[in-house]
């Protein structure tokens, strides 16, 4: 009661003397109410002035990004919009590119400060111990009168009742949707699959593959084939790199997706709880075969050298100069699909692998609590923020802020057309050939893709509606975009895979699994066994990657059975224990929004 008192006297001192509303103390409790530096009413959207007319003082943002791919200040014309509306800047602070995992997190929660703006994961007892070390602040009071974010406050209680003892708002959720638990998210594509040149595939017959073990003679024959990239570079058929590996090594871990499973853990789960869920060191476990996969893609010649010290943006603009030949990801491959390649019949797209069941996720009626949006106890002008992030979940910011981009800037990259919104031309550039595309200075100049939200943040599910428009926030699925003259790369895919995108065909050929978007998160654990996981997490991605830069396959083997050992004399049987149970009750929760 003393410590709450003195508490409440120190905030009554700096209202006096500061006339600003006073930060939260270390017990998580207090949350800003008033502040110097914006001119709106606390929880009011009725003022509609922005930028510099409604906020006075120009700031510099932290953000805290869990799932940033870029450090650094937002540059460009996302930049502007973020000025002229809130007159601020934002300065990404990115734990994927600073050398991943969980120490740039750890490193700034000890100095008392992870962010203004803080995008993470709320679970494995994440948001309470963000809450309990005084780093968020509670939003109830901001987020009065935001109307945008009161269309989702069932998934914001959900979120913050399951994932916090203590009374508030704290976090607010991603992916949040307005769609069946069991409706797959997503668009034309699947953020899984084989995703390769297809001219030089089809310069090889189209050749049929069963297993994603068969793509291996066929990117041999594809890289002896593709010469140098644009700039002379040696091509490889595979390049990986290291920013994303977390409790595996992610380019192996990602063969266990093109079979319907994801990791929970140690342990993999089927995406429809239809199969046993799997050891992730099991000697048949889909991870160490994704070791295996990659263990003889180098052998064979065709992973990147490189792949051990590159980071993301490196690989990413290897794709764009076609150094590389394959991708498990369609966003990363399509890099290289601009108008300069699909011109001259160059392209990448998704080859059929006959026993695939890739991994889909269903919509997050509840939200996804593995990535929320929080405002740090330390942030310079919390209600702007606040405004900031409602912002981000209206229509207007679902059209330039979501993840990159998935309509633009209305009026000068696509606007209405008899009823339907439309790409104008000059967006129709933007999309297909944004690294070359310039933006009017008026917008920010420099080029369209250098200036696309950094964030990486979903807001809503993929496919979600805009109610403005009465269709996806996604130019992919208008039939403004679908109309426009095919590509010959494209004519030539969509006859052989008898299919008009890669969705509609993994559908047609039953090979999409869904997992019910339940918002299941990860429950903490008591802290000697997240130190155990920790050192299992950095002996599994360390052998890894020993083990698939092996020289024979007696070294690899070799390296695979050290990992086991290792790992087991840490206590990983301990460990996959717990995390089968969290399988189980994920199943239960997936079960109960299934019905």
């Amino acid at each position: 009661m003393k410590k709450k008192v003195i508490s409440i006297l120190l905030c009554l001192i700096l209202v006096m003397s500061m006339f600003s509303g006073c930060s939260k103390e270390n017990n998580g409790k207090d949350v800003s109410k008033t502040n110097e530096t914006s001119d709106s009413n606390t929880g009011s959207n009725a003022d509609n002035a922005q930028g510099a007319a409604k906020y006075k003082d120009f700031i510099t943002v932290d953000v805290f990004d869990s799932q940033a791919n870029y450090q650094g200040i937002q540059s460009g014309w996302f930049a502007k919009i973020i000025k002229d509306k809130f007159n601020m800047e934002l300065n990404i602070i990115a734990p994927n590119v600073a050398g991943g995992g969980d120490t740039l997190l750890q490193t700034r929660s000890a100095a008392g400060n992870l962010g203004d703006l803080i995008f993470t994961s709320t679970a494995s007892g994440r948001l309470q111990d963000l809450v309990t070390a005084g780093l968020v602040q509670d939003m109830t009071n901001l987020m009065k009168g935001k109307e945008n974010l009161a269309k989702y406050q069932d998934a914001v209680d959900f979120t913050n009742k399951k994932m916090v003892k203590d009374p508030g708002v704290w976090a607010i959720p991603s992916e949040v949707s307005e769609r069946p638990a069991t409706t797959r998210m997503g668009g034309t594509t699947l953020n899984f699959g084989t995703y390769i040149r297809w001219d030089l595939y089809k310069q090889l017959g189209y050749p049929k593959m069963s297993t994603l073990e068969d793509l291996l003679p066929v990117m041999k024959n594809m890289q002896d084939m593709a010469g140098k990239s644009d700039s002379g570079k040696k091509v490889y058929a595979f390049s990986i790199f290291k920013d994303w590996d977390g409790d595996f090594m992610k380019a192996a871990n990602e063969m266990a997706s093109m079979y319907g499973y994801a990791p929970m853990g140690f342990v993999y789960a089927k995406a429809d709880d239809s199969a046993e869920p799997q050891s992730a060191l099991d000697d048949d476990s889909l991870y160490i075969r994704g070791l295996k996969f990659y263990f003889q893609a180098n052998q064979m010649g065709l992973l990147d050298p490189e792949s051990t010290t590159q980071n993301y943006d490196t690989l990413s603009n290897k794709y764009k100069d076609g150094a590389v030949l394959y991708s498990p990801w369609p966003w990363l491959s399509s890099a290289y699909n601009t108008t300069e390649h699909t011109s001259a019949g160059k392209a990448f797209n998704t080859a059929a692998i006959d026993d695939f069941k890739l991994y889909a996720w269903g919509c997050y009626s509840k939200g996804n609590p593995n990535n929320a949006v929080m405002i740090g106890s330390k942030a310079k002008d919390p209600q702007r923020l606040m405004d900031f992030i409602d912002w981000l979940y209206s229509p207007e910011g679902l059209e330039v802020a979501y993840a990159g981009s998935i309509s633009g800037i209305k009026d000068l990259m696509w606007n209405v057309v008899d009823g339907k919104p439309a790409l104008t031309d000059f967006g129709y550039q933007c999309m297909t050939n944004g690294d070359k595309t310039a933006m009017p200075e008026e917008y920010g100049g420099g080029n369209y893709a250098d200036g696309i939200e950094r964030l990486n943040y979903k807001v809503v599910g993929d496919g979600e509606i805009n109610p403005e428009t009465g269709f996806s926030y996604n130019y992919q699925f208008w039939d403004s975009y679908v109309n426009i003259n095919l590509t010959d790369v494209e004519k030539d895919w969509q006859a052989h895979m008898k299919a008009k995108n890669a969705a509609e065909f993994f559908d047609a050929n039953k090979q999409i699994v869904v997992s019910p978007g339940s918002g299941y998160a990860v429950p903490s654990e008591k802290s000697d066994i997240t130190t155990i996981r920790s050192q299992i997490k950095s002996t599994i991605v360390e052998y890894s990657w020993k083990a698939v830069f092996a020289k024979d396959e007696a070294e690899f083997n070799k390296l695979i059975k050290d990992m086991k050992d290792t790992a087991i004399g840490l206590g990983y049987n301990d460990v996959i224990a717990i995390d089968k149970a969290n399988v189980e009750q994920q199943k239960q929760e997936r079960i109960a929004v299934s019905k």
